[in-house]
């Protein structure tokens, strides 16, 4: 299980196939396993795979502080620089897409491209919800999360998959669990978004509670393109491996592609010579 020392915290990594550097980040109380298991194989003959778990999650060290989407950030540069990457695109679900705000808005001289998947930017949920999600995760009531994850799943055949992110849920460090998601409700980061030049994929589900939320950060973009998925809820890609991995070759492949873009390119052609 290969580890690094980032930042002061031992996290873990995998990394598969060769080409451009593509470095997956999970979301809130997640892991790689889907990155690494569904996408990763779907990716790897064309692109160098990279997954890695933010400390307190998964197979990464429980640390005793560090729990903010800044430090996530700088701990994806740590990790981009032991890799030796000087630049990569980057691609993070849910809390790893509010980390890759962080990174468009700070870092985008490290990025070749960014793809933000149903980023929960400043996610509007009533507290008692969460306060109950900390009353399961006391009682460590993994049936009942199973069943109500499996109710909201917007497709079929999710249980393996289900069962497996909630034992990571579970899993996760308390101050993980505590002040990430203080993290998320507090970041703001939407405003800011119109200062990033960097060429950036949204990808989000319809059935989605965030999808509005996705749709205004896109507009916010100046140099963005978006993918919204039917029949689709917020984890992206689990619900659709294969529509998903092609969606993120096209993007890598052709970039972003706009009304402008081809407008743009309708006036060069017309251009004199």
């Amino acid at each position: 299980m290969p580890k690094a020392t980032i930042n002061g915290a031992n996290l873990f990594y995998d990394e598969a196939g060769s080409g451009e550097p593509i470095l997956m980040h999970h979301g809130y109380t997640g892991s790689h396993d889907a990155w690494w298991d569904l996408i990763t194989p779907r990716l790897k003959d064309r692109f160098r795979c990279i997954v890695m778990d933010c400390r307190g999650a998964a197979d990464s060290e429980h640390t005793a502080d560090g729990y903010s989407i800044e430090q996530y950030a700088r701990d994806v540069i740590g990790m981009a620089d032991h890799l030796g990457l000087d630049k990569f695109t980057y691609c993070g679900h849910s809390m790893g897409g509010v980390i890759g705000m962080e990174l468009g808005i700070n870092f985008a001289d490290r990025l070749d491209k960014l793809i933000l998947v149903a980023p929960a930017d400043g996610v509007q949920v009533p507290p008692e919800m969460h306060d109950r999600s900390r009353k399961l995760r006391a009682e460590n009531a993994r049936d009942t999360m199973i069943r109500e994850r499996t109710i909201m799943s917007a497709r079929e055949n999710q249980e393996a998959e289900i069962a497996r992110s909630v034992d990571r849920a579970l899993s996760v460090s308390d101050g993980h669990f505590e002040d990430s998601w203080t993290a998320l409700v507090d970041s703001r980061r939407g405003a800011q978004l119109a200062t990033v030049q960097v060429p950036t994929l949204i990808i989000s589900g319809a059935a989605d509670s965030l999808l509005q939320a996705n749709l205004k950060d896109f507009q916010r973009m100046p140099n963005a393109t978006l993918h919204v998925f039917s029949r689709v809820g917020h984890g992206v890609p689990t619900d659709v491996p294969d529509e998903f991995a092609e969606v993120v070759a096209d993007f890598m492949a052709n970039g972003v592609v706009t009304a402008k873009t081809l407008m743009d390119r309708l006036q060069a052609a017309a251009a004199p010579a």
